[in-house]
């Protein structure tokens, strides 16, 4: 399999620069559980661009301190790439950013959260598993995002729904499969971002937080579903 990784993350800061990045993450969390895939990065706040997500048997599109508000060039691109490769039947996969651009491109709404941001850990209730999803009540993933789905495009269906974030993950039938959050993020990077970017928001916010990070995170659980959604719904060439 070869997946390309559409990196969009923007933070040039000295955190930042003191952790892997968004590929690497993406990377290292993909071939922990499907070691011989292939994974191509590109980096589109860059200008690094695939030509055409039809040479790739999937797509990942990750997060970024952007919004899929802001008219920078690059974002109307994905959007771009996004309708693209899901009128070819690439299947995509999005988290947080990615989550939303999706959704935005193929004709849903992303608005702020009602309760402000969120950061931490967050637990999404499974509502309607998807195929390649074993049975499970719910998961909980790494959190850090000031805005969500607030409309789903047409044709999409709920997978899970948090306080607060009633499009927790959704998918559209066999070719898009996205949460609101971070699989990709480590316990330890979780906990060096909490105690970076914490002191910036209300007190409530970093005490939550540093609360939900004692639940744990399951990154890995999800990346065995994201592979199993690229290995079912590969597109046939």
């Amino acid at each position: 399999m070869h997946i390309a990784v559409l990196a969009t993350n923007t933070d040039d800061s000295e955190f930042a620069a003191r952790h892997p990045r968004d590929v690497e993450k993406f990377r290292t969390l993909m071939q922990a559980v499907r070691p011989g895939w292939t994974i191509t990065a590109f980096d589109l706040p860059k200008g690094e661009f695939p030509t055409t997500l039809q040479e790739f048997d999937g797509a990942l599109i990750g997060g970024s301190p952007s919004s899929v508000h802001d008219e920078d060039a690059w974002i109307e691109r994905l959007f771009e790439l996004i309708r693209e490769g899901f009128a070819s039947g690439v299947p995509l996969v999005g988290a947080c950013f990615g989550h939303q651009a999706i959704a935005k491109a193929l004709g849903g709404n992303v608005g702020p959260n009602p309760d402000g941001f969120v950061l931490g850990t967050a637990e999404t209730e499974v509502v309607a598993p998807a195929p390649w999803m074993e049975p499970v009540a719910a998961f909980r993933l790494a959190a850090a995002h000031g805005e969500q789905v607030t409309g789903l495009p047409p044709g999409a269906v709920v997978v899970g729904q948090s306080p607060g974030c009633p499009a927790a993950a959704y998918r559209i039938g066999d070719t898009v499969f996205a949460t609101q959050y971070h699989p990709e993020m480590t316990p330890e990077f979780l906990a060096a971002l909490v105690d970076e970017f914490a002191p910036h928001f209300p007190a409530a916010v970093g005490e939550s937080a540093r609360v939900s990070l004692a639940l744990g995170a399951e990154g890995p659980r999800f990346a065995e579903w994201i592979a199993r959604f690229f290995e079912q719904n590969r597109r046939q060439t």
